[in-house]
């Protein structure tokens, strides 16, 4: 392979994140998702786990946008599966992948009117992002694959509310830091 080519498709590989250093932000936020949601989370039973994994897909959707948040959800979820011995459930990962696209579809195009770094506009991003991945989308996988009961699927609305508020409050005190957000747009540029 000529270096022509070999420059060409590493250039290529890059356009979905935009720069190298946006894709290594990006596998960061994958390793703090694989270990908040795998390792530090709280497992209640076979079905219930309440922990933070999502925060950094939806950290990843706001700040870096939709295509990238999706790309952290589904390599953040198949990893942490293979890392834990457990069985990777499609359903599950589009669930994932649909956590980080959602929020940052959210944030990026259906609320751009609105204050980049307000709490209603975090707050919807990540509310609706945990309503259709987590409580919808997860939850079908779990009841479709596992044959979760529906009445223990429905303890999971009021846990992802939670932790939606949650999400929302690291995220808006992140974006609300001068330095952190100076650091951010240096990496994104």
């Amino acid at each position: 392979m000529s270096t022509n080519n070999r420059e060409t498709a590493v250039s290529t590989r890059l356009r979905v994140f935009g720069t190298t250093r946006i894709m290594i932000l990006a596998a960061l936020f994958t390793a703090m998702s694989i270990v908040f949601d795998k390792f530090l989370a709280v497992n209640i039973g076979d079905s219930i786990r309440i922990g933070l994994g999502g925060l950094p897909l939806q950290m990843a959707g706001i700040m870096l946008g939709p295509v990238v948040g999706a790309a952290v959800g589904g390599v953040s979820d198949i990893i942490g599966c293979l890392l834990k011995g457990y069985s990777i459930n499609p359903v599950i990962t589009l669930g994932a992948v649909s956590v980080g696209f959602l929020s940052g579809l959210m944030y990026h195009k259906v609320l751009a009117g609105m204050n980049k770094a307000s709490l209603p506009r975090i707050a919807l991003s990540t509310l609706t992002a945990h309503a259709v991945g987590s409580m919808l989308i997860k939850s079908v996988g779990m009841f479709v694959y596992f044959h979760t009961p529906m009445q223990t699927l429905v303890l999971r609305v009021p846990i992802y509310i939670v932790t939606a508020a949650i999400e929302t409050a690291i995220i808006a005190v992140l974006m609300q830091n001068k330095g952190f957000m100076s650091e951010l747009e240096r990496i994104r540029r």
